[in-house]
C-alpha cells in the first residue's frame, strides 16, 4: 500500500531517489510546498543564490562535473525568464541539467494570470523537453524521463512547469527507481572501417570535445594518441577533454588558435572527431572546415544519432558513448607517419607566455605564475570576453571537469560555475576568471559563495570596456567607440563589502606576490587586475588592428 503524500513531497523524494544531493534556487511563493519539504530532508542541500541566472549557471556547471542533472528551481514569470539563459547555455554546451519552475495554479492558466506564460512554449527550442505536471500522482513518471532525457544522447536540459495547487495535492503515487545513462557501444562493423581509413592517412588529425568525457575515457585516447602519434586537438572550450601533457596534443580550435594548428586542420587528410558537434566557433564560421569539406575524410563519433549528418558531410557516422568508443579504440593503429611529437611542440612554443615590451600588466606572465603556483588539476571557470583568450592558449587543463566555459559564449557564466565547482568539489582549486564587463553580470553570486562557505579564487580582469565588441567594433569602424566604455566600481572594495579577501594589481610583477597572498587565505579571494584595452588580445593591440586598416 502506498502512503498519501503532497505533490511537493513526491516531487522532493524522486528527486533524492534519483541521487539529487544539491539544489540551486532562488525561492518563490508558487513552489512553497516544495521549499517546507525541503526543510525536513537533509539529504538535499539547498544553495540560495541572488538571481536566477546564476542558479542555472550553477546548476549547468554542476551537471557537467556530476554527469547527472543539476537542479534548479525558480519561479515563474521573472525567475523563469532570468533562468533561460542557463537553459540556452546547458542546450549549447551538451550540459545535463533540469530547471523546475512553480507555476501558476491550474484553475487560472491560460487567462494570463499574474507572471504566467506557456513555458512549453517558451523552453521548446532551447531545451531537449519542456513539460508542465498536472497530475501529483505522475510527478515520479516525469521525474525519471527529465533524468533519462537529460543524460541520454547528447546530454541538456528539461524544462518542468509545477503548478503551485498540484505541489499541495496529496495523493498516493509509487516511486521510480534511480535512472542511469545507458552504454552507447560502437558498432565493430564502423571501428573496422575507421581502421581501415587511418591505416592508408597521410595526414589525420583528431579533434576531440562535446560532453560526456570522464578521467578513463580521457586517459583511453591520450594514450591512443601517444602511442600512435596522431595529433589531438580540441573543440572551442573543450580543452579539458584529454590531458593537455599527452605527447600528441596539439591544442585548441575556436577564438585565436596557433595558426600552425589551423594549418594542420587545413592539410589533414582524415578528421576524427569524436564528440563535438563541430560549431560555427570550432569551425570559424563553418569555414576551417567547411560541411562538404573537399580532399578530406571525416569521421564523426558522437553519443546522439541525431547529430550525425546534421551539418556535415560524414564519410563514417559511428554513435557511442565516449567511454565506450574509447575503450575499442586504443588497440587500433594510426599510420606510420603521424606527426603528433611536431604537433606537441608548435603547441608548446604557442601556450608559453612571452612578455610584451610597454606593457604596464601583461597577462600572459600572470598565466604562467598560475602556473607555477596552483595544482595542475584547478578547475578554471570563465564566462564570455577576450580575457579568456589568455587562459585559453596559456593554461594547460589536466581533465575532464577542469575547464567550465560556456561555448554558447554567454557573459556572467564564470563567478556562479565557480561556486558550483567550490561546492561540489571542495578540496580542488576553484579559480573564476570574468572580465569586467562579465563579472558585474553575475558579481552578485560572491554574497552565495561567502553563506555557503565556498573557497575560490576570483579573478577580475577590468580594462574599462567591452573587450571583446570594441576589438569587433575596432576592426569594422576603427576609431568610433561607440557603447563599449564601462565605469567600473572598486572591484575590490566590492569584493570585500561582501566579505571577501582582496587586493588590486596594476602591475605585471605585482601579480605573483598577490596570488601567493591570495593562497594563503581561505574563503573568497578576489584579485582585481587592471589592465590597458589597447592590449585587446593575447596576440595584438588595438593601435595594431587599426594599422592593419590604414
Amino acid at each position: 500500500m502506498t502512503q498519501t503524500r503532497t505533490g511537493g513531497r513526491i516531487l522532493v523524494d524522486n528527486l533524492v531517489a534519483q541521487g539529487c544531493d544539491r539544489i540551486f534556487t532562488v525561492p518563490g511563493e508558487s513552489f512553497l510546498a516544495v521549499l517546507d519539504t525541503l526543510h525536513d530532508t537533509p539529504a538535499i542541500d539547498l544553495v540560495v543564490c541572488r538571481q536566477e541566472g546564476g542558479v542555472a549557471f550553477m546548476a549547468c556547471a554542476d551537471g557537467t562535473l556530476t554527469h547527472r542533472p543539476g537542479i534548479a528551481f525558480v519561479t515563474r514569470g521573472p525567475g523563469a525568464t532570468n533562468a533561460s539563459i542557463g537553459v540556452h547555455v546547458a542546450m549549447q554546451d551538451s550540459q545535463p541539467m533540469i530547471l523546475f519552475i512553480g507555476d501558476v495554479d491550474r484553475g487560472t492558466r491560460d487567462r494570463e494570470a499574474f507572471q504566467e506564460i506557456n513555458f512549453e512554449a517558451m523552453f521548446a527550442p532551447i531545451a531537449k523537453w519542456a513539460a508542465r505536471i498536472d497530475d501529483a500522482r505522475r510527478i515520479p513518471e516525469y521525474v525519471a524521463r527529465a533524468y533519462a532525457t537529460a543524460m541520454s544522447g547528447r546530454p541538456g536540459p528539461v524544462v518542468l512547469a509545477l503548478p503551485e495547487d498540484m505541489l499541495l495535492d496529496a495523493v498516493e503515487a509509487i516511486d521510480r527507481p534511480r535512472v542511469e545513462k545507458v552504454a552507447q557501444a560502437p558498432d565493430p562493423d564502423a571501428m573496422a572501417q575507421l581502421a581501415d581509413l587511418l591505416a592508408t592517412a597521410e595526414r589525420p588529425l583528431a579533434i576531440v570535445g562535446g560532453a560526456g568525457w570522464d578521467g578513463i575515457a580521457a586517459q583511453d585516447v591520450a594514450a591512443w594518441a601517444d602511442r600512435t602519434g596522431v595529433p589531438v586537438a580540441a573543440a572551442f572550450r573543450r580543452q579539458d577533454a584529454i590531458p593537455n601533457d599527452c605527447p600528441a596534443w596539439a591544442g585548441n580550435l575556436g577564438y585565436g588558435p596557433n595558426p600552425k594548428l589551423v594549418q594542420r586542420v587545413k592539410s589533414a587528410d582524415l578528421l576524427l572527431i569524436v564528440g563535438p558537434r563541430l560549431g560555427e566557433a570550432t569551425t570559424d564560421g563553418y569555414t576551417l572546415i567547411t560541411p562538404d569539406h573537399p580532399g578530406q575524410r571525416l569521421v564523426h563519433v558522437h553519443p546522439d544519432a541525431t547529430e550525425l549528418g546534421m551539418t556535415y558531410r560524414t564519410d563514417l557516422a559511428i554513435c557511442a558513448s565516449m567511454a565506450e568508443f574509447a575503450e575499442v579504440l586504443s588497440p587500433i593503429d594510426g599510420p606510420p607517419a603521424a606527426d603528433g611529437g611536431a604537433a606537441h611542440a608548435d603547441w608548446r612554443d604557442w601556450s608559453t607566455p612571452k612578455p610584451r615590451d610597454g606593457v604596464a600588466m601583461d597577462l600572459g606572465p600572470c598565466v604562467a605564475a598560475m602556473r607555477d603556483q596552483l595544482p595542475a588539476d584547478s578547475i578554471i571557470c570563465n564566462g564570455a570576453g577576450n580575457y579568456s583568450g589568455w587562459w585559453h592558449r596559456y593554461w594547460p587543463y589536466a581533465a575532464p571537469g577542469t575547464q567550465l566555459a560556456p561555448t554558447a559564449g554567454a557573459m556572467g557564466y564564470g563567478v556562479p560555475a565557480a561556486v558550483a565547482a567550490a561546492l561540489r568539489r571542495p578540496g580542488q582549486q576553484v579559480v573564476a576568471l570574468a572580465g569586467d564587463g562579465c563579472f558585474l553580470m553575475n558579481g552578485q553570486e560572491l554574497a552565495t559563495a561567502v553563506a555557503h562557505g565556498a573557497d575560490m579564487l576570483v579573478i577580475v580582469v577590468d580594462n574599462g570596456a567591452y573587450g571583446t565588441i570594441r576589438m569587433h567594433q575596432e576592426r569594422e569602424f576603427p576609431g568610433r567607440i561607440s557603447g563599449t566604455r564601462l565605469a567600473n566600481p572598486d572591484f575590490a572594495a566590492l569584493a570585500r563589502a561582501y566579505g571577501c579577501w582582496a587586493e588590486t594589481i596594476e602591475r605585471t610583477e605585482d601579480f605573483a606576490p598577490a596570488l601567493m597572498r591570495a593562497r594563503n587565505v581561505s574563503g573568497v579571494r578576489l584579485l582585481h587586475i587592471k589592465t590597458d584595452v589597447e592590449v585587446i588580445t593575447n596576440g595584438t593591440t588595438l593601435s595594431a588592428m587599426r594599422a592593419r586598416r590604414s
